[in-house]
């Protein structure tokens, strides 16, 4: 019962940001690197931070360094939707509510100087490439149900590491989202505040997750994301580019701009194959060496990403 009214104050506060939007023309205006034609609502993500709030309301004694990580990176991200803020900002702002999330974590009281350098770079990271796959239609509510879905499933029958609540506020945050952006003429896009929020999110429960396994398998609940962020920032580098800088590189943008597949099928491919990589990661999950499954889930994704580069030949696109 509860879920049924939470998702339904979810989608007044949404259609009630839709009137804000409209007023202030708050629109992504569609240019030579979008893979969007038409003028749309920005910054319907912020369904996200409200959903967080409804949950934080019940349980901001415990968790008020989770929140207020949350709300500094969805303000500075809307803020960023409205007007386009400095990379030095930005990720200043980002560092921050790490900060934040690792005190709530206590990470610093017992992990190494080396570990906590290497959290914060994978953090501010992962931030930035579940904001750059944020390209079509779909793909980051259907890809967050898929990384909240897996780690459900942990927490219920594997290993409890936080509250089940929690995930499912974000799952239901998700399903509204979904219902005005998996459209072909999507109401509203995410916006930054929406796939910076929900990563800071997806970050919580991940970190808090390996902290409790001690394992660094759950990572590959971000395997699909990830290989095609990190190959692509690769090859963007090769290529002498300025890799903060919006583009048309990524596998699904090729897929979606260059060969015409309708983008909600290419969001759902997305979403299908992080389902496979998550069901191996859970089924050989101390059954298998961690190393094996890294390599189970990586090899045939860097070969998927390969594929780029010939379709990207096929069309005579530039490959270097």
């Amino acid at each position: 019962m509860q879920y049924t009214i939470l998702g339904f104050l979810l989608m007044i506060l949404m259609l009630l940001y839709f009137k804000v939007a409209n007023h202030f023309n708050i629109i992504d205006k569609p240019n030579e690197r979008s893979s969007h034609t038409e003028i749309t609502l920005r910054g319907g993500g912020i369904i996200f931070w409200f959903s967080a709030l409804i949950y934080f309301t019940k349980h901001m004694q415990t968790n008020y360094l989770l929140f207020t990580g949350i709300t500094l990176v969805s303000l500075v991200s809307f803020w960023d939707d409205i007007q386009s803020l400095s990379n030095k900002i930005r990720i200043s702002v980002h560092f921050l509510a790490l900060t934040l999330l690792l005190l709530d974590l206590g990470v610093f009281n017992n992990t190494s100087f080396f570990i906590i350098v290497l959290i914060y770079i994978a953090g501010i990271g992962f931030i930035n490439i579940y904001n750059f796959m944020d390209g079509i239609n779909g793909i980051t509510g259907l890809y967050t149900l898929v990384i909240m879905g897996s780690l459900l499933y942990v927490n219920k029958n594997i290993q409890l590491f936080t509250d089940g609540i929690f995930i499912k506020y974000s799952m239901i945050a998700s399903l509204v989202f979904l219902f005005f952006n998996y459209r072909k003429r999507a109401k509203c896009f995410a916006g930054d505040v929406g796939s910076i929020a929900i990563a800071f999110w997806v970050i919580y429960f991940i970190l808090k997750l390996i902290l409790i396994t001690n394992s660094a398998i759950w990572i590959l609940f971000f395997a699909v994301y990830g290989t095609d962020g990190v190959c692509t920032i690769l090859h963007r580098l090769y290529l002498k580019q300025n890799i903060f800088k919006a583009h048309r590189l990524y596998l699904y943008q090729i897929l979606s701009n260059e060969y015409k597949i309708e983008h909600r099928l290419v969001a759902l491919y997305y979403a299908l194959v992080q389902i496979a990589v998550s069901a191996v990661v859970i089924f050989l999950y101390q059954k298998v060496h961690t190393l094996v499954i890294f390599v189970i889930v990586i090899v045939p994704l860097f070969l998927i990403y390969t594929s780029k580069f010939y379709l990207m030949q096929k069309k005579n696109l530039k490959l270097s």
